[in-house]
């Protein structure tokens, strides 16, 4: 794996940290704000790439061109590293890690729906489908494997239906996405097609990612596969396969040991769009990118596995420069843990220098992927990290269900 050398990231004790300066960086490409939103640590703000590193971290890997990326500690909260974390961007179907949060705990996954034509209206031209059909019925767990695996806006907009309507559905994404903090999002489509004022970012994904996966229906399906779809009788069911392509190998990606979930996006304007968890000796990663740029094909994907190599190299070794915060009232003031008024003053930190940065024998080669098994050793670790006790802060873990 290639690493950037230290000089190219240099960042200023006392300056804001770099500019839009990802590699393959367009000069015609929009530029991301000066200040942005503080939650989870002042330095989260600040344009350009925040990291710690210390003389026996690995440097950053230097294929990381997404607008916009983060890694995370999806047990402790810590912020390893990011790249403009709260830049509002169009989030594609990452956005349907937001609709399952919020709707799957209200709708018993055997429940049955029947498809009335108006459960498919106003579905996107070109949406992603799974191939509901009308007047077939579908139980609630079918459904979620449709939004899952395949992506689809048509079971999105079904259960959206069995929730009351896409209406009820967006205002009800809206407050939780409040509730958890996610303050750089705004819900318009419940699907996460394209729609004027639709936004998230890297680090309201991840919140939600982390939010998610402490649901044990969620887990279950953002790491299945492949499954059966129903097709309108027993005879014409049919193969679906999980669109996340760390996650089954597809389309000539390397299988990432360990993965999990959680969801993938693409459309016109979001570009391409991942957030990923993966599990590697114990410990816990969440990674989120935001539209590379990058010629290289399935972009998206191979950057956030370098990404989560550098992260596993580097949990113990680098400061954080943030946190994920608690959601709003999970237990009393101590909710508001890394917000601006209460957060820990991570913007303190020197920032990745070329001194602090420099290799030694020791670091900067970050870690093979060493996949051995194929896919069925990727579902294995998924299915591995569904059953564990997912380890999360005790003021997560009790964020009110609905």
């Amino acid at each position: 794996m290639t690493f950037v050398s230290a000089a190219l990231l240099t960042v200023s004790a006392g300056g804001p940290a770099l500019a839009d300066d990802k590699p393959g960086s367009k000069p015609d490409q929009p530029k991301p704000p000066s200040a942005m939103s503080s939650v989870g640590g002042a330095r989260l703000g600040q344009p350009g790439t925040q990291v710690n590193l210390g003389t026996k971290t690995p440097v950053l890997p230097k294929k990381v061109t997404g607008r916009s990326w983060m890694v995370s500690d999806a047990e402790t909260g810590d912020i390893l590293a990011s790249h403009n974390a709260h830049w509002r961007l169009p989030p594609a179907s990452t956005l349907k890690m937001l609709f399952a949060d919020t709707v799957l705990p209200k709708l018993p996954k055997d429940q049955k729906h029947k498809v009335e034509p108006s459960d498919l209206a106003g579905m996107g031209e070109g949406s992603s489908l799974v191939g509901v059909k009308e007047d077939a019925s579908y139980s609630v767990h079918d459904l979620w494997l449709g939004v899952f695996l395949q992506s689809g806006n048509d079971a999105v907009h079904v259960l959206s239906a069995m929730n009351g309507g896409v209406d009820k559905t967006v205002q009800d994404m809206n407050r939780h996405a409040e509730q958890l903090q996610a303050l750089d999002t705004h819900v318009v489509s419940p699907d996460g097609y394209d729609a004027k004022g639709q936004v998230s970012s890297a680090y309201d994904l991840s919140l939600i990612a982390r939010s998610g996966l402490q649901k044990k229906d969620f887990r279950e399906y953002c790491s299945t596969a492949t499954a059966k779809f129903p097709g309108g009788g027993k005879a014409d069911d049919f193969d679906i396969q999980n669109t996340n392509r760390l996650l089954t190998g597809a389309d000539g990606v390397t299988p990432y040991k360990g993965i999990a979930g959680v969801k993938n996006g693409s459309t016109t304007h979001a570009g391409t769009t991942f957030t990923g968890v993966a599990e590697r000796d114990g410990k816990v990663l969440l990674v989120t990118v935001m539209n590379p740029d990058s010629d290289e094909s399935q972009a998206v994907y191979n950057e956030s596995a370098r990404l989560l190599d550098w992260g596993f190299a580097a949990a113990g070794k680098v400061d954080p420069v943030g946190e994920l915060v608690a959601p709003k009232g999970a237990a009393g003031d101590a909710a508001s843990k890394g917000s601006p008024a209460h957060g820990k003053d991570h913007g303190k930190g020197t920032g990745q220098s070329a001194a602090a940065a420099k290799k030694d024998d020791s670091s900067g080669l970050g870690i093979a992927l060493a996949i051995t098994g194929g896919v069925l050793a990727v579902i294995g670790a998924g299915v591995f990290l569904v059953n564990r006790r997912w380890p999360l802060p005790d003021l997560v873990r009790r964020l009110p269900r609905r």
